[in-house]
């Protein structure tokens, strides 16, 4: 039977639980990505002719597994891997963590024990991803999600820059167009690439069959390994990913010693960097990136990486960076950049995110969405304040699937909601009140309106009829309730209730044109249950789980707009929250093994058989 996505996190989160106490969790990554890379590309492409992946004689998993109890493991996983590693132009990449570190692993006999859990915990049968044939690499990519998650939530504040979280990058990927893309030679660039999470996202965001050419770079040359990595675990070993410092030495040049220009760029590089000008000679740059523009204040790199990205679009090129909300209002030198930025017309929108939500750090940031294509016809900026939409998750805050969906689609369409999103003219950012501040809550007022206490309607009784009146949305889909509950009061401006306060519940519940929207929204519901039923029993091996909720979920959506009280986007979540917690396992089940039931044995808590269960 396939392996459950849920039991898969588990396991490679227990052999997290083998390394903990020697090191903390950016140093555990590297072993435990290590070992995932070996078992993946040895059960993918160990004998396979003309594979992706060379799997040496001497340089597999297996090879591994057979160490499981030598007292120099350790020392032979390292030569393994190095075999694998130089077989395929991966040293420096897959090698990184020295399984014969007696300071991290322990010495002797502890490092032997330690490192033969380590790889039974790999060994395991029911991980094998050779026989993965519905999206074969989500599996493995979505597993890889989940660690890189857990390491950067287990790394503390200043070590979770690798991982841009997956809900951002999603973002990103469906705000730049990259589903506009007609060929695979068209390119995508990140040049603080990370662990390679939102470059991912953001070329998988293509239609299907169709693979953009990726190009990455990053400072850090432990990071730099994790995206290479990454690439190949989520099928892209041909991604140019690279180990240098984006500003003092980008490393994609054209043959003319100017920059390489990319139809798509994303971008998050580090907040704030003091020392980005550190190997660069800024009021002469040789690529000209501040030119027309300004240089970016001494100790504060931000738009330094935003016109490195500007400078990598081609002339149609679309792109986005996350950056922290200070670039859109502070003085200075990053004023008159910004001023030379808006008034080229580079910037599509800002979308505003919650505060938290990076691993990094736990200031708001935003999104800046970059389109040179239509520069020269802009007429103004779209601007999003999604600061509200999201949950808490430990102690972080998470989009929820809702909040990413109702972004991408306003700014998409461009939907003007008041209290979220508008479409700003420039004539009103260059108003001399505003001078070019970009600073979201300037031009979109999302504060709640405060809750006005009547003290007169205290002191004397009655209900405000302004009160009632702001429950209008309610009054249209209910138009005789209103009568039913309220009476006109002697005092001018204030209502009376008719019944009695502990009544109003039921008199509601009970009145027939409450009962009749319930009836019309139960029938909403049914159709898209009756619609789609068939189809999920018709589920068979080598579909798409993500097709199949994809559709669901969209069908779901567009059933409930346009219906009043009913978000929604409420809706959707419920849906997707249940098909993470529940569905999407079985459903990986039946596109993997189709409909069929196995016996299983269940042990007491002694261990001992006591019966079958079918599963």
């Amino acid at each position: 039977m396939a392996l459950k996505k849920s039991e898969l996190y588990s396991s490679l989160w227990k052999s997290c639980d083998e390394l903990r106490g020697g090191m903390d969790a950016t140093q555990y990554k590297d072993y435990v990505l290590a070992l995932l890379f070996i078992k993946y590309v040895s059960d993918r492409y160990a004998g396979v002719e003309d594979a992706l992946i060379e799997v040496p004689e001497g340089g597999s998993f297996q090879d591994i597994v057979a160490l499981k109890g030598d007292k120099e493991i350790g020392d032979k996983i390292n030569k393994i891997i190095a075999k694998l590693a130089e077989a395929n132009d991966l040293t420096g990449i897959i090698d990184v963590a020295n399984f014969n570190d007696p300071d991290k692993l322990g010495k002797g006999k502890e490092m032997q024990d330690l490192l033969s859990n380590l790889v039974a915990i790999f060994n395991d049968p029911n991980l094998n991803f050779s026989k993965n044939r519905a999206d074969g690499d989500d599996l493995l990519g979505d597993a890889y999600e989940y660690l890189m998650r857990n390491f950067a939530t287990q790394s503390g504040k200043s070590k979770g820059q690798f991982y841009t979280p997956a809900e951002v990058s999603r973002i990103i990927a469906k705000v730049i167009g990259v589903n506009t893309a007609q060929s695979q030679d068209q390119t995508i660039y990140d040049p603080t690439c990370g662990s390679g999470s939102l470059l991912l996202k953001a070329a998988d965001e293509a239609e299907r069959g169709l693979t953009l050419t990726i190009y990455g770079q990053d400072k850090d040359n432990a990071t730099r390994a994790l995206a290479k990595m990454n690439m190949i675990l989520h099928g892209h070993p041909t991604a140019e990913i690279w180990q240098g410092n984006t500003l003092a030495n980008p490393l994609f040049i054209e043959a003319d010693g100017t920059l390489k220009r990319f139809d798509f760029a994303v971008a998050n590089p580090h907040f704030s960097v003091k020392a980005w000008s550190n190997g660069l000679n800024p009021s002469n740059d040789e690529f000209k990136r501040f030119d027309g523009y300004g240089i970016p204040p001494a100790k504060n790199g931000d738009y330094a990486f935003f016109l490195h990205v500007v400078c990598s679009l081609k002339s149609n090129g679309k792109g986005a960076i996350i950056l922290p909300h200070g670039v859109l209002f502070r003085g200075n030198a990053e004023a008159e950049i910004r001023k030379n930025v808006i008034c080229k017309g580079v910037i599509k929108g800002i979308i505003g995110l919650p505060p938290n939500l990076f691993y990094g750090t736990g200031i708001p940031a935003c999104i800046i969405v970059l389109d040179r294509e239509n520069a020269g016809v802009r007429q103004g900026i779209f601007m999003i304040d999604a600061s509200k939409g999201f949950v808490k998750d430990g102690n972080k805050n998470r989009l929820r699937d809702q909040d990413i969906h109702k972004i991408v689609d306003v700014f998409n369409r461009q939907l003007e909601i008041p209290k979220y999103s508008r479409l700003v003219p420039f004539a009103e950012i260059a108003d001399p009140k505003n001078d070019y501040n970009l600073n979201i809550p300037r031009y979109i007022d999302s504060q709640e309106e405060e809750d006005i206490q009547d003290i007169e309607g205290h002191l004397l009784g009655g209900i405000p009829k302004r009160d009632v009146e702001a429950l209008g949305e309610y009054w249209q889909v209910y138009p005789t309730l209103k009568k039913k509950l309220f009476a006109v009061a002697e005092r001018p401006g204030y209502l009376n209730l008719k019944i009695s306060i502990h009544d109003v519940k039921a008199c509601i519940f009970a009145y027939p044109e409450f009962i009749r929207y319930g009836q019309e929204i139960q029938v909403v519901f049914e159709k898209w249950q009756a619609k789609h039923t068939p189809l999920l029993k018709a589920i068979q091996p080598g579909e798409h789980p993500k097709d199949i909720i994809y559709n669901l979920s969209e069908d779901l959506l567009q059933a409930f707009t346009g219906k009043s009280l009913i978000d929604k986007y409420d809706v959707y979540q419920h849906l997707m929250t249940y098909w993470v917690e529940i569905m999407k396992d079985d459903v990986y089940i039946l596109v993997e093994d189709g409909w069929k039931a196995e016996l299983k044995k269940v042990f007491n808590k002694n261990g001992k058989f006591t019966d079958y269960i079918c599963e």
